[in-house]
């Protein structure tokens, strides 16, 4: 999908952890999560809902994002999302 939006996505999992990830949709990504066809984190861990989303111009863009929200204490997580990386 060139020129198209990307969204840098953040889940809350069963037993209360996190998972980021990025899509073009997010609410197809979540369905998929939740019927155990996303990423293998979130089969042994199923998604209990979206905690938050941030839309990037590009695919490259979202996955900087991504790799810097991974980086950050579980805690800063949500905040850091919110306030766009800051």
């Amino acid at each position: 999908m060139a020129g198209g939006a990307w969204f840098l996505y953040l889940l809350e999992c069963s037993g209360g952890s996190y998972y980021a990830g990025i899509t073009t949709d997010v609410q197809a990504r979540f369905q998929a999560h939740a019927a155990g066809k996303g990423a293998r984190y979130t089969r042994a861990h199923p998604p209990l809902r979206v905690l938050g989303v941030r839309q990037y111009a590009d695919r490259a863009a979202a996955s900087r994002a991504e790799w810097q929200l991974k980086r950050q204490p579980r805690d800063r997580k949500l905040a850091w999302l919110e306030h766009g990386g800051r």
